[in-house]
């Protein structure tokens, strides 16, 4: 049970409750015909804050002491997303000698995976964290592996987009009239942002996480499905606790993603992790994208480290611009900082460092005309935008985990 586990048993069975205390004075040797003794009520003033309280920096003393010593890149993050498949034998050879022979320092791993395959052995009774592990990853000798590399550890966990938790538990879900899971064009489905019971079970992954030494929990798929503001009313679902809000749909959408994201990091302080949440880049042109439920801002403000998927080929014409964006990857991520830099400032203090997601793929499903294959230029140009607007932090997608291995990585070199 971790420290905070134990504060708030402590504290479970304590309430404040206002007291009454009254006091007789009277002369002793009063006549009998005095008058009635004066009464005097004092009453305790009843305080709703509670008496003890997390602190915002959570004493050193009470971490969670990591199973290995790999510091935060000087440089900044630098980092390739490894599926579970490619953090295992010749493959994270080979990524591990990319990583050794350029600027890029980390790894974002597949923990918990895009249909709820928990890929390597965790440390948990949780009934679901059993049930859904497939030991393709042996934990143990992968982050010795890391550590002896110096390569910073990301786990990503990807949270609301869970076949396997959906089918497993349609209550958990959202289903037809006919009682099936719904799923998307691509078969896949995802559980319910309001339900309490899917938030600890993806922190509960996310603790064992931390607990192997993953320095970064990266939430993925935080939001509710693509399109879902055009169909939440024909889907069964529960909406738990803000069923009872007076707050129409979308807000009510955009309550509980941003209150899983704070609940996520409140529950992680133990474990002296970094807490990080992928975005669509989008969500920071509009602040508030309605029919997922994600706000820029506010996720914002509940996270250590935000990351914006601002691939140019996720960009539709026009958009920042830019007339057909996969084709110009330099304009259309330079197009996007000028935004999100502004945003971010906005912010202040509670503004989170920035670790945008950039393409190493070729989006040849956009057809042609509307697509350019993708190498070590496109890549480059990509983080010399970024370079250019003091974004120093980025991460490649490649869904195979084949990258670009001829691109400039650092323009500081």
């Amino acid at each position: 049970m971790n420290i905070r586990k134990l504060l708030i048993t402590g504290l479970a069975g304590l309430s404040a409750t206002a007291l009454l205390s009254t006091t007789v004075s009277a002369d002793e040797e009063a006549d009998e015909g005095a008058e009635e003794a004066v009464r005097e009520t004092t009453y305790l003033t009843v305080s709703e804050e509670p008496l003890l309280s997390f602190p915002d920096e959570f004493p050193r003393q009470f971490m969670y002491e990591s199973l290995v010593d790999i510091d935060y890149p000087e440089d900044g993050v630098k980092g390739i997303f490894l599926t579970g498949g490619a953090a295992t034998g010749e493959s994270l050879n080979h990524l591990t000698n990319l990583l050794n022979e350029t600027a890029l320092n980390s790894m974002v791993i597949d923990v918990k995976d895009d249909d709820g395959t928990i890929v390597m052995d965790l440390d948990s009774d949780y009934d679901y964290v059993e049930q859904f592990t497939r030991s393709y990853v042996d934990a143990e000798t992968l982050m010795q592996h890391l550590e002896e590399n110096d390569i910073y550890p990301i786990a990503r966990i990807v949270v609301f987009k869970d076949t396997r938790l959906a089918n497993e538990r349609p209550d958990l879900s959202f289903t037809e009239e006919n009682g099936e899971v719904w799923s998307n064009r691509s078969g896949a489905s995802f559980v319910n942002p309001y339900e309490r019971e899917v938030w600890e079970y993806n922190v509960e992954v996310a603790k064992q996480a931390a607990a192997l030494g993953f320095k970064d929990i990266q939430f993925d798929y935080v939001r509710f499905p693509e399109g879902f503001g055009y169909m939440d009313e024909q889907l069964d679902y529960s909406r738990g606790e803000y069923g009872e809000s007076e707050s129409d749909n979308v807000q009510q959408r955009v309550d509980a993603v941003t209150d899983f994201v704070a609940y996520a990091r409140e529950e992680l302080q133990p474990y002296d992790v970094e807490v990080s949440v992928d975005i669509f880049g989008y969500s920071a042109l509009v602040r508030e994208e309605p029919n997922i439920g994600q706000s820029f801002t506010r996720i914002s403000e509940n996270v250590d480290v935000i990351s914006s998927m601002i691939y140019p080929s996720h960009w539709g014409p026009g958009n920042l611009g830019i007339a057909l964006p996969d084709l110009e990857p330099y304009n259309l991520v330079y197009n996007y900082m000028e935004v999100e830099n502004a945003v971010l400032e906005e912010l202040g203090e509670d503004a989170p460092r920035t670790r945008p997601w950039i393409q190493d793929f070729t989006a040849s499903y956009l057809g042609a005309g509307n697509f350019m294959r993708y190498g070590d230029h496109e890549v480059s140009e990509q983080i010399r935008a970024l370079h250019e607007h003091g974004v120093e932090e980025y991460l490649l997608w490649n869904a195979a985990s084949n990258y670009s291995e001829g691109a400039t990585f650092d323009f500081n070199e």
